[in-house]
């Protein structure tokens, strides 16, 4: 974590703040903690599932379920 210099706050009120890294040429877009937590959730999954994983559970669910025509969503090597 950083600290903004006295100067750099009157930069946040614009609608997309933007900081660049001067060493790679990067921009971020800066957003509040507060804005942060509301959309982590929906952009970063940290369960303990792999893709592969979930899709095996779909394909189990859906045979349980009996579901006709959804083989074409499972893997041939399962």
């Amino acid at each position: 974590m950083f600290e903004l210099t006295e100067e750099q706050p009157h930069e946040l009120s614009a609608p997309e703040p933007v900081a660049v890294d001067p060493q790679t040429g990067n921009a971020y877009v800066l957003v509040t903690r507060e804005i942060y937590e509301r959309i982590k959730d929906q952009l970063y999954d940290d369960s303990p599932w792999t893709d592969e994983e979930l899709d095996l559970l779909a394909a189990e669910a859906a045979d349980l379920l009996g579901w006709e025509g959804m083989e074409a969503y499972q893997d041939e090597e399962a």
